[in-house]
Protein backbone atom coordinates (compact mmCIF):
# COMPACT_ATOMS: atom_id res chain seq x y z
CA UNK A 1 0.00 0.00 0.00
CA UNK A 2 1.48 3.56 -1.12
CA UNK A 3 1.08 6.44 1.59
CA UNK A 4 2.11 9.51 -1.08
CA UNK A 5 1.27 9.78 -4.83
CA UNK A 6 3.65 8.10 -6.79
CA UNK A 7 4.17 9.64 -10.10
CA UNK A 8 3.94 7.80 -13.03
CA UNK A 9 5.32 8.44 -17.08
CA UNK A 10 2.81 8.23 -19.94
CA UNK A 11 3.01 8.66 -23.51
CA UNK A 12 -0.08 9.63 -25.44
CA UNK A 13 -0.42 8.92 -28.90
CA UNK A 14 -3.38 10.51 -30.95
CA UNK A 15 -4.37 7.99 -33.50
CA UNK A 16 -5.96 9.86 -36.29
CA UNK A 17 -5.76 10.28 -40.10
CA UNK A 18 -7.46 13.86 -39.95
CA UNK A 19 -6.22 15.86 -36.54
CA UNK A 20 -3.07 17.59 -35.90
CA UNK A 21 -1.84 19.47 -32.72
CA UNK A 22 -4.32 22.30 -33.04
CA UNK A 23 -7.37 20.00 -33.62
CA UNK A 24 -6.35 16.77 -31.20
CA UNK A 25 -8.93 17.68 -28.82
CA UNK A 26 -8.52 14.43 -26.83
CA UNK A 27 -4.75 14.05 -26.91
CA UNK A 28 -4.54 17.53 -25.09
CA UNK A 29 -7.37 16.42 -22.42
CA UNK A 30 -5.41 13.40 -21.16
CA UNK A 31 -2.50 15.42 -21.38
CA UNK A 32 -4.06 18.29 -18.76
CA UNK A 33 -5.54 15.48 -17.03
CA UNK A 34 -2.21 13.39 -16.21
CA UNK A 35 -0.30 16.66 -15.80
CA UNK A 36 -3.20 17.39 -12.90
CA UNK A 37 -2.97 14.51 -11.27
CA UNK A 38 0.72 14.77 -10.97
CA UNK A 39 2.29 12.47 -13.36
CA UNK A 40 4.74 12.80 -16.05
CA UNK A 41 4.10 13.11 -19.76
CA UNK A 42 7.03 10.99 -21.53
CA UNK A 43 6.04 11.90 -25.29
CA UNK A 44 2.72 12.57 -27.06
CA UNK A 45 2.37 12.20 -30.87
CA UNK A 46 -0.16 11.50 -33.72
CA UNK A 47 -0.44 8.95 -36.08
CA UNK A 48 -2.65 7.66 -38.96
CA UNK A 49 -4.99 4.65 -38.56
CA UNK A 50 -2.27 2.31 -39.69
CA UNK A 51 -1.54 -0.71 -37.55
CA UNK A 52 1.65 -0.95 -38.43
CA UNK A 53 2.82 2.63 -37.98
CA UNK A 54 0.48 2.46 -33.91
CA UNK A 55 2.69 -0.96 -33.02
CA UNK A 56 5.72 0.19 -34.05
CA UNK A 57 4.80 3.63 -31.91
CA UNK A 58 3.86 1.57 -28.70
CA UNK A 59 6.73 -0.79 -29.32
CA UNK A 60 9.56 1.79 -29.28
CA UNK A 61 7.53 2.87 -26.00
CA UNK A 62 7.12 -0.01 -23.75
CA UNK A 63 10.99 -0.86 -24.73
CA UNK A 64 12.31 2.56 -23.39
CA UNK A 65 12.30 1.78 -19.44
CA UNK A 66 11.37 5.07 -18.36
CA UNK A 67 7.36 4.24 -19.80
CA UNK A 68 5.56 3.20 -17.33
CA UNK A 69 2.27 3.73 -19.19
CA UNK A 70 0.82 4.28 -22.92
CA UNK A 71 -2.83 5.66 -23.79
CA UNK A 72 -4.07 5.97 -27.12
CA UNK A 73 -7.24 7.83 -28.32
CA UNK A 74 -9.13 6.89 -31.59
CA UNK A 75 -8.91 4.07 -34.15
CA UNK A 76 -11.22 1.77 -31.72
CA UNK A 77 -14.46 1.88 -33.95
CA UNK A 78 -15.82 -0.27 -36.62
CA UNK A 79 -14.69 1.51 -39.67
CA UNK A 80 -12.23 -0.03 -41.78
CA UNK A 81 -9.54 2.28 -41.19
CA UNK A 82 -10.17 1.49 -37.49
CA UNK A 83 -7.62 -0.89 -36.24
CA UNK A 84 -6.21 0.47 -33.06
CA UNK A 85 -7.22 -3.19 -31.13
CA UNK A 86 -5.52 -5.49 -33.07
CA UNK A 87 -2.45 -3.32 -33.93
CA UNK A 88 -2.35 -3.43 -29.63
CA UNK A 89 -3.50 -7.15 -28.63
CA UNK A 90 -0.59 -8.08 -30.23
CA UNK A 91 2.07 -6.70 -28.08
CA UNK A 92 0.13 -7.59 -24.74
CA UNK A 93 1.49 -10.47 -22.44
CA UNK A 94 -1.70 -9.94 -20.99
CA UNK A 95 -4.72 -8.18 -21.72
CA UNK A 96 -6.99 -6.58 -19.03
CA UNK A 97 -10.44 -7.44 -19.83
CA UNK A 98 -12.16 -5.51 -17.19
CA UNK A 99 -11.01 -2.49 -18.47
CA UNK A 100 -13.66 -2.83 -21.77
CA UNK A 101 -16.20 -4.47 -20.26
CA UNK A 102 -16.44 -1.63 -17.14
CA UNK A 103 -15.46 1.46 -19.74
CA UNK A 104 -18.79 0.17 -21.88
CA UNK A 105 -20.82 -0.07 -18.88
CA UNK A 106 -19.70 3.44 -17.45
CA UNK A 107 -20.15 4.60 -20.93
CA UNK A 108 -23.60 3.05 -21.53
CA UNK A 109 -24.72 5.64 -18.71
CA UNK A 110 -23.19 8.50 -20.98
CA UNK A 111 -24.31 7.51 -24.76
CA UNK A 112 -26.62 4.67 -24.59
CA UNK A 113 -26.17 1.71 -26.85
CA UNK A 114 -23.72 3.47 -28.61
CA UNK A 115 -21.13 2.42 -26.29
CA UNK A 116 -21.31 -1.36 -28.20
CA UNK A 117 -19.50 0.69 -30.90
CA UNK A 118 -16.43 0.92 -28.79
CA UNK A 119 -13.51 -1.44 -28.89
CA UNK A 120 -11.14 -0.27 -26.01
CA UNK A 121 -9.07 -2.58 -24.57
CA UNK A 122 -5.88 -2.35 -22.71
CA UNK A 123 -3.12 -4.84 -21.45
CA UNK A 124 0.47 -5.32 -20.44
CA UNK A 125 3.39 -5.12 -22.30
CA UNK A 126 7.02 -5.61 -21.14
CA UNK A 127 5.89 -4.34 -17.96
CA UNK A 128 3.76 -1.36 -19.36
CA UNK A 129 0.17 -0.38 -19.12
CA UNK A 130 -1.26 0.04 -22.45
CA UNK A 131 -5.07 1.38 -22.41
CA UNK A 132 -6.84 2.28 -25.83
CA UNK A 133 -9.61 5.09 -25.73
CA UNK A 134 -12.02 5.90 -28.36
CA UNK A 135 -11.23 8.96 -30.63
CA UNK A 136 -14.14 11.36 -28.48
CA UNK A 137 -13.07 13.78 -25.56
CA UNK A 138 -16.06 12.26 -24.22
CA UNK A 139 -14.85 9.33 -24.21
CA UNK A 140 -11.19 10.38 -23.21
CA UNK A 141 -12.43 12.10 -19.98
CA UNK A 142 -14.37 8.89 -19.13
CA UNK A 143 -12.03 6.89 -19.54
CA UNK A 144 -9.19 9.02 -17.36
CA UNK A 145 -11.73 10.35 -14.82
CA UNK A 146 -13.39 7.08 -14.31
CA UNK A 147 -10.79 4.01 -14.98
CA UNK A 148 -7.68 5.43 -15.60
CA UNK A 149 -6.83 8.14 -13.40
CA UNK A 150 -8.24 6.43 -10.79
CA UNK A 151 -5.71 2.95 -11.20
CA UNK A 152 -2.60 5.09 -11.63
CA UNK A 153 -3.48 7.23 -8.50
CA UNK A 154 -1.14 4.95 -5.83
CA UNK A 155 -3.32 6.43 -3.03
CA UNK A 156 -6.44 4.47 -4.18
CA UNK A 157 -7.54 2.35 -2.11
CA UNK A 158 -8.72 -0.63 -1.77
CA UNK A 159 -6.25 -1.26 -4.91
CA UNK A 160 -4.17 0.28 -7.82
CA UNK A 161 -2.37 -0.71 -10.89
CA UNK A 162 0.57 1.54 -9.32
CA UNK A 163 1.27 -0.67 -6.45
CA UNK A 164 1.36 -3.77 -9.10
CA UNK A 165 4.15 -1.96 -11.26
CA UNK A 166 7.46 -3.56 -9.52
CA UNK A 167 5.80 -7.09 -9.74
CA UNK A 168 5.28 -6.84 -13.43
CA UNK A 169 8.36 -8.10 -14.93
CA UNK A 170 8.20 -10.90 -12.21
CA UNK A 171 9.58 -14.31 -13.62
Amino acid sequence: MSEARVPVNIAILTVSDTRDESTDKSGKLLVERLTEAGHTLHEKCIRPDDMYQLRAQVSQWIAADKVQAVITTGGTGLTGRDGTPEALRVLFDKEIEGFGEVFRMLSYEEIGASTLQSRCVAGVANGTYIFSLPGSSGACATGWDKLIGPQLDSTNQPCNLVDLMPRLLEP
